[in-house]
């Protein structure tokens, strides 16, 4: 069968950041079309998202978009990264037989990174030498990474089930993702060399998705799915979600908001350069 396109979803985008000191909530723009995943640029002016197979710099003081010449890849998806000095964006491009490029943030010839397909992208390392990615690999759905210039491939997980979502700490000392390997979808964390697997999150009530750690390393926010609403190793879009804070100690969370999302919501890391706010996109049913 042919692959479901994300973007017949029949509902409105609200593109918003959030304090995460008060809670509070601004809508940047609001489209009546699908977009998705919102990096925060290191210049601090910027938000860079995906939409329609197309990736977008969007303006936060004039609240216009300008899309990303990405050559001949027109399927990019919600699994982008930028560079540490925000010249380049890594991206994934297709479905099943998504590979993961390189371009500058001004546009040209994107260059393939990845050998083989399917690659999912989440992780630049702050040098910026290695990509880190999830990627399915004769049966299995794990980990790996590679180096930003291309080349072999290096497997970091091989916990059953999904391990994906994968993105280095601020220090590089260590990769976080996220794991079905207990049964429910729960942060994890590693070393960057995939050593000392460690759980960060027990949300009995929960399926975790998608850490993102906070500039200075000292916090995590992540989306979290109500347990029974999807299955485990599923993380779809239309359905209640939570975008919850904590410590990159682990332990107890804090629930920064409750909005219609899922996919697309916060996929990618969306802190804003100061570490005092997020982007993310919420949705709305049309009709």
């Amino acid at each position: 069968m042919p692959e479901k396109n994300p973007y017949d979803r029949d509902c409105y985008s609200i593109l918003e950041t959030l304090d995460v000191a008060t809670g509070e909530r601004t809508v940047l723009r609001e489209f009546d079309y699908v977009i998705e995943a919102p990096n925060w640029l290191p210049d601090g002016r910027r938000l860079l998202y995906n939409s329609h197979g197309s990736l977008w710099l969007f303006d936060l003081e004039t609240k216009e978009s300008k899309k990303i010449d990405t050559g001949d890849c027109s399927r990019c998806n919600n699994d982008h990264v930028l560079s540490p000095d925000g010249d380049y964006v890594g991206f994934s491009c297709g479905g099943m037989d998504s590979q993961v490029y390189i371009v500058p943030i001004t546009g040209g010839k994107p260059r393939t990174v990845t050998p083989n397909s399917p690659s999912f992208l989440h992780g630049w390392s702050p040098d910026g030498k290695t990509l880190a990615y999830c990627a399915f690999r004769d049966g299995g759905k794990d980990v790996y990474a590679i180096s930003a210039e291309g080349g072999e491939e290096t497997r970091l997980t091989s916990a059953p089930g999904l391990n994906d979502g994968p993105e280095y700490s601020p220090d590089g000392r260590h990769i976080w993702f996220n794991s079905e390997r207990s049964g429910l979808m729960q942060i994890w964390r590693m070393d960057a060399d995939g050593q000392n697997q460690i759980q960060m999150t027990t949300d009995e009530d929960s399926n975790s998705w998608f850490a993102h750690l906070s500039p200075d390393g000292s916090q995590a926010v992540y989306i979290a799915y109500k347990k029974g609403d999807v299955a485990p190793g599923d993380h779809p879009a239309n359905k209640n979600v939570e975008l919850r804070l904590m410590s990159a100690q682990g332990g107890d969370y804090r629930v920064l908001c409750r909005l219609f999302g899922g996919q697309g919501t916060l996929n990618v890391n969306s802190w804003s350069p100061c570490g005092k706010k997020i982007a993310f996109v919420s949705y709305r049913m049309k009709g």
